[in-house]
């Protein structure tokens, strides 16, 4: 469909993409991209600046649209001897010619201006929070070629085996959690495994020790599940904030994984097993209670352990790495997207200028990514995958961050390219659902971290802390860049291990704007 709403049925009649090119060419001007084989830039809106310009200087006797298409074209395929010919026919028009509308060294400024510019990149700098906004504070770090990180094997029977002795302990815990952030966990092995990653089984412990807790902690269980079980409708109707969570819960849980098979169908018990845990949740941390969002982490957990008092405590060990996520004043997640901007003023400064310009720059498009750990890109095989490479704390506490860079790293061309603003953006990604290379992901941001490690000593401090190194205590903008430094440091922020859903004492040094209509279409859009 054309502008003037035109209509070319006879497109999708065509045999294959070249043909559909081919016939393309007869109605719009475009050109294949540099980067991109499969991508195709329409021309009209910088034939027509080119047009302007080249139509004041009245230089050429042929029909100008057919010199700037040309001028366009050749540009593209070959800048230096394009822009060379340019200068040399304007040098001869210059001598030769009557003087023309306007004096033609400002018109010769003008055209190299807005024409020399259509590819350009720009300019490299790193940039911090600080206050309302980001702000541009000097050339981005040189970081070395980023390396190539395979993936491995997942860790099997024999190699955890191996790793016991002989009551039981985990005797080389950091040997164990390499191999799983090499290449994950076993299927068969994650119903225990994951025990260990989630703190509900300490990895010293013997198995005498295990079996004793997980007596301890059934009975704690359901002790905590008798007590809202056992409360009364008249006390529910007194105890509104109790009475909001759990009408909460029930909606949430009703539209949780229900294409998945353990999950599928009406009256299915699994349903009443997620709503059971998630309510036992409310009496075990009242604080935080329940917030949109945690259904999605329990349902795999649940899936896998296919038991309400491991899956709740499992859980609680996942509630405990993301409490931060669901503040009620949102300084947790604000923390991490400032984060994921300064770590990308680094790794990828071109990408990070242009979302700063196009409204961006604050990261909210990443929301559903951060607050549910990726839970809704991947699918449920994947996801476990992901999630236990994610607790080895491995290289760094902070790979998501890099996981999420190199996620943008690989879509940064189609976002450029296609000119993309906030809007765009945000459904771009959230398109990308159940369309990311899982392996070739981690791999990525494997290799970012080692860029990032190969260049450690001309890191700002900001980014040394959100990979795990010790600040060197620079001054990058005066003393007072608390938007990047402090988000930078979790256990600085006050804000990561504080599970309450009061707002955070220390939320004033996070800013990320004062667009929080925004934000706000960021947490709707997020659910859609």
């Amino acid at each position: 469909m054309q502008r003037d709403g035109t209509t070319y049925v006879a497109f999708f009649q065509l045999s294959n993409a070249e043909s559909f090119i081919n016939s393309l060419k007869g109605f719009i001007k475009f050109v294949k991209s540099r980067m991109d084989r499969n991508l195709y830039l329409v021309m009209d809106q910088v034939e027509s600046v080119l047009n302007k310009s080249f139509a004041e200087l009245d230089l050429f006797q042929e029909n100008t649209s057919d010199y700037v298409w040309k001028f366009v074209k050749n540009l593209h395929n070959r800048p230096y001897e394009t822009t060379m010919e340019a200068f040399s026919k304007l040098a001869d028009i210059w001598l030769y010619k009557e003087p023309v509308k306007r004096p033609v060294e400002e018109a010769v400024a003008d055209l190299l201006n807005r024409s020399l510019t259509i590819d350009s990149q720009p300019p490299i700098s790193v940039s911090v929070g600080s206050g309302d906004e980001y702000e541009v504070i000097g050339v981005g770090t040189d970081l070395p070629p980023r390396p190539p990180c395979p993936r491995g094997a997942p860790l099997t029977l024999e190699q955890w085996e191996k790793s016991k002795d002989s009551e039981g302990r985990i005797t080389n815990p950091e040997a164990v959690k390499e191999i799983i952030f090499r290449g994950g966990i076993s299927p068969s092995l994650r119903f225990e495994v994951w025990k260990f990653l989630l703190n509900y089984y300490p990895w010293n412990s013997t198995n005498k020790e295990r079996a004793y807790l997980q007596n301890e902690k059934t009975d704690e269980y359901f002790r905590m599940k008798l007590q809202w079980r056992s409360f009364t409708p008249e006390q529910e109707n007194r105890f509104s904030d109790y009475k909001e969570r759990k009408s909460l819960i029930e909606k949430d849980v009703n539209r949780t994984d229900r294409t998945h098979p353990y999950y599928a169908g009406d009256n299915n018990p699994h349903l009443e097993q997620l709503t059971h845990i998630l309510m036992t949740y409310v009496m075990y941390n009242f604080d935080l209670g329940y917030v949109q969002g945690m259904s999605d982490l329990l349902s795999p957990i649940l899936f896998l352990m296919d038991s309400e008092v491991d899956a709740f405590w499992c859980f609680v060990g996942f509630m405990d790495k993301l409490s931060s996520n669901f503040d009620i004043d949102q300084a947790g997640m604000k923390a991490q997207l400032c984060q994921l901007y300064t770590l990308l003023c680094t790794t990828e400064p071109q990408l990070a200028y242009y979302l700063n310009r196009h409204d961006s720059g604050n990261m909210f498009f990443c929301f559903r990514w951060l607050l549910v750990l990726f839970k809704r890109e991947f699918n449920a095989i994947d996801i476990m995958k992901l999630w236990e490479i994610l607790w080895t704390d491995l290289p760094c506490k902070n790979f998501h961050l890099l996981f999420c860079a190199a996620i943008l790293d690989t879509e940064k061309n189609i976002l450029i390219e296609n000119n993309y603003g906030f809007t765009e953006i945000l459904k771009h990604i959230n398109d990308l659902s159940l369309h990311i290379e899982l392996p070739w992901t981690l791999s990525k941001a494997e290799g970012i971290y080692y860029q990032l490690m190969g260049a450690a000593d001309q890191l700002p401090d900001s980014v040394r802390a959100i990979i795990g190194l010790e600040r060197l205590h620079k001054t990058l903008i005066n003393n007072s860049i608390n938007g990047g430094e402090a988000s930078g440091n979790n256990s600085q922020s006050g804000t990561i291990t504080n599970g309450s859903r009061r707002n955070s004492s220390t939320s004033g040094s996070v800013k990320l704007g004062e667009n929080e209509v925004s934000f706000e279409r960021g947490l709707d859009l997020s659910y859609m």
